[in-house]
């Protein structure tokens, strides 16, 4: 049987959507499984203050509505993961135009905040502008923490994809704090690189190419190289 939920009874495609998706928590779990599959341990770990009977009911919810489905990653029939469904992964474009609109309300950061460092590479794909895409087909790569993740320039498209780069035209490490705020342009690149929280390596024409692509103003990165 379909678990109920709050519904808002307008004959309306928002309302029927925000049905779905609209109850606290739904739209981060979502948010972690644009990542890939995740098992249920790892869900209830990068959503810190979610109990976990809220968790199995979010799932269970989703997974009726078709918008999450459960995987056998290994095809060992234990420990099965979640994933997105064709209908779920199709809430990716709103999601994050979301966490783009989101970023101009990030504040400094508490020391009851919790951040990952998968949660600023997502705000990195919201922030890529196709628009700025030039000719050079090249690689970049961000080691945040303890994970690493790349954009990937090739046949006039930009796109992101998590682990190292094979060839990449530059190399930014960073805390995964340091990278929402720079994100949310708290920071500028050159900023980050004095106070000690950012170290970036390659050429300079290629790190401006990349904080174009991001919309990020790296004029003083410039004028400080």
């Amino acid at each position: 049987m379909t678990t109920t939920k709050r519904n808002y009874h307008q004959y309306c495609g928002l309302a029927s959507g925000l049905d779905v998706i609209g109850e606290r928590w739904t739209l981060l779990v979502v948010r972690e499984l644009m990542m890939g599959p995740r098992h249920y341990g790892e869900l209830l770990a990068d959503l810190p203050g979610m109990g976990t009977n809220l968790l199995a009911d979010r799932l269970k919810f989703l997974t009726e509505q078709d918008v999450v489905r459960r995987v056998d990653v290994k095809g060992t029939g234990s420990r099965l993961a979640y994933e997105l469904t064709e209908r779920g992964a199709r809430l990716r474009p709103f999601v994050l135009g979301l966490a783009r609109w989101g970023l101009d309300f990030v504040g400094e950061i508490h020391p009851d905040d919790t951040v990952r460092p998968h949660w600023g590479f997502l705000a990195v794909e919201s922030m890529l502008r196709q628009e700025a895409v030039t000719d050079h087909e090249e690689q970049y790569e961000f080691r945040v923490d303890d994970e690493v993740f790349r954009i990937e320039v090739s046949g006039g498209q930009a796109k992101t994809a998590r682990g190292p780069a094979s060839e990449p035209a530059t190399v930014a490490k960073v805390d995964s704090a340091t990278f929402v705020q720079i994100g949310a342009k708290r920071l500028t690149p050159l900023t980050a690189m004095l106070t000690g929280r950012l170290t970036l390596d390659g050429e300079v024409e290629a790190v401006l190419r990349c904080c174009d692509l991001l919309g990020l103003d790296a004029g003083d990165y410039a004028a400080g190289r």
